[in-house]
């Protein structure tokens, strides 16, 4: 991407009025957008970064190329001419340069002839429209909106016969459930932050079919998938693409302007204002997230404050009729001391695991539940445990006597532990570092081909439970097993033994000895 005096850089901050005309890009996240050299560069992350100004900027750059022509999308033709949208505020900034609008057709012509030009996408067949086109910079303004289909088909129009080399940019806000997610994930951590030191940092790809090879170099691209650059393809070179996150912090100029905005999105409720606000990829607004996002990082850091002699107990999800994984979890309280994790087992070797366990910690044999269906119910037999039957109707508050107004026994438990988790002065713990996979001593397994830690699954496991609408009766509901499965990809294992503790909590209780009741 050659280098052109399409934007002018600024020479001093003390004496902006000795600036020549132009437009310039704020320090900070603006000036990374605009000095990236990656092929495709996705920018952006919380509310008002100033990512759609950067994006404009960007297409202004070979203003002075006659032949060059730069196309905008938005998803909706809406989206482009909505109050203070997209062409609101490109005629913000091209009068700036001298370009010249054309409303009708929706365009801006610079002076020497170059062109930017704005377009939506409505419909997925809508890029048919661009058949025989080529494209020298194609701009995506919310990626997030588009399909990822629309995306690699457009790739497809970015073709330059102008002296400039191709290439996309394209701005988002998080949006965990998008495809963007999955292809930027490399840039994002596991709490769902962009990581500081891979910000702006390039890597290479290329596409074997839907298969995404990535490299930190093109040459380690070409090597992992050498049948794709054989024969005449052999001059081809693998495509690189970044990441820029950007925050309303570094939008100096929004923030003088209009202060009340930051006001706005602080107001929001904290799944909104995580995402909105502080960038975050793996919260979802939607609402329905019966765990709070930022208490499933806590579960493995709090401090308990628990009484002198905590419950000791064992729950076990031991893997409906053979599949999945077993997970068994010892407590002290409501901390996870230890667990185990089977990716194979039959009863026998359930029951094992759980008496090795049982006596290390010294957990009473009927403190032991395990979920009774399919292989667990053979468990249960084996070892005189407590049966965890999902679709039990739930039990009364042992406090008070009411029975609770929820749909079967699970349902009444995640509710439990959700409370306990969003709850700091209720809060659970799990430990990482007392965990036997396989038989090994470590915290890691694989999943799906990548490793993965004991609490990446847990929380994954927990975020797939939703609120569900009540049934007729008026009870309470969770999403059911399939729709946990669709989110997760596989069955909420480690979350089914996370909630199993909350039986304890619930489960039919003795009378006290008549020498232990309080007297009237």
């Amino acid at each position: 991407m050659p280098a052109s005096p399409r934007i002018a850089k600024p020479r001093s901050r003390q004496a902006p009025t000795e600036r020549p005309p132009g437009i310039y890009p704020q320090p900070g996240f603006q000036l990374a957008a605009l000095s990236t050299p990656a092929d495709i560069a996705i920018i952006g992350g919380g509310a008002g970064g100033g990512k759609t100004y950067a994006l404009l900027m960007e297409a202004s750059r070979h203003q002075y190329n006659p032949d060059f022509g730069a196309v905008v999308f938005r998803r909706s033709y809406p989206m482009i001419m909505n109050e203070g949208g997209l062409w609101d505020t490109s005629k913000a900034l091209y009068p700036l340069v001298g370009a010249t609008p054309r409303e009708q057709q929706l365009d801006w012509k610079f002076p020497a002839g170059a062109s930017v030009t704005f377009r939506h996408l409505q419909y997925e067949r809508t890029v048919l429209d661009w058949q025989g086109s080529q494209i020298p910079l194609l701009i995506f303004d919310e990626l997030t909106h588009f399909t990822s289909k629309q995306f690699w088909y457009m790739l497809s129009r970015n073709r330059s016969t102008c002296g400039v080399r191709p290439y996309v940019r394209a701005s988002c806000n998080p949006d965990p459930d998008s495809w963007v997610a999955e292809l930027i994930a490399w840039w994002i951590g596991e709490d769902g932050y962009p990581l500081p030191e891979r910000a702006g940092r390039l890597r290479y790809f290329t596409r074997d079919g839907e298969h995404m090879v990535w490299g930190d170099t093109a040459e380690e691209v070409v090597a992992k998938a050498p049948h794709l650059f054989a024969g005449e393809l052999a001059q081809t070179r693998p495509k690189s693409l970044t990441f820029i996150p950007g925050s309303i912090y570094e939008n100096r100029k929004l923030l003088e302007v209009n202060p009340e905005y930051l006001g706005n999105l602080m107001a929001q409720d904290v799944e909104t204002r995580a995402q909105l606000l502080e960038g975050n990829w793996k919260v979802k607004v939607d609402g329905l997230a019966l765990f709070e996002h930022q208490r499933l990082f806590d579960l493995f850091s709090n401090h308990l404050l628990t009484d002198t002699t905590p419950l000791r107990c064992i729950t076990c999800d031991a893997a409906g009729f053979g599949r999945d994984r077993c997970v068994i979890l010892v407590w002290v309280g409501y901390e996870c001391v230890a667990g185990v994790v089977l990716s194979t087992s039959d009863n026998r070797e359930i029951f094992t695991a759980i008496e090795v366990q049982r006596k290390a910690w010294r957990v009473a044999a009927s403190d032991v539940v395990v979920d009774q269906d399919g292989v667990g119910g053979g468990v249960v037999k084996l070892g005189g445990y407590a049966g965890f039957q999902n679709d039990a109707p739930a039990f009364e508050d042992p406090e008070t006597g009411i029975k609770e107004n929820y749909k079967n026994l699970k349902t009444q438990c995640y509710y439990r532990l959700a409370l306990l988790v969003n709850t700091a002065s209720l809060a659970v713990t799990v430990t990482t570092d007392n965990w036997l996979i396989d038989g090994t001593r470590t915290s890691k397994l694989k999943v799906s081909g990548q490793v993965v830690t004991v609490a990446d699954m847990l929380r994954g496991d927990l975020k797939a439970i939703k609120r569900d609408k009540p049934d007729r009766e008026g009870k309470l509901l969770i999403n059911t097993k399939e729709e946990q499965k669709i989110l997760l990809g596989r069955s909420p294992d480690f979350g089914d033994a996370a909630m199993m503790r909350c039986y304890f909590d619930v489960r039919p209780r003795a009378a006290k000895p008549w020498f232990m009741r309080r007297a009237n």
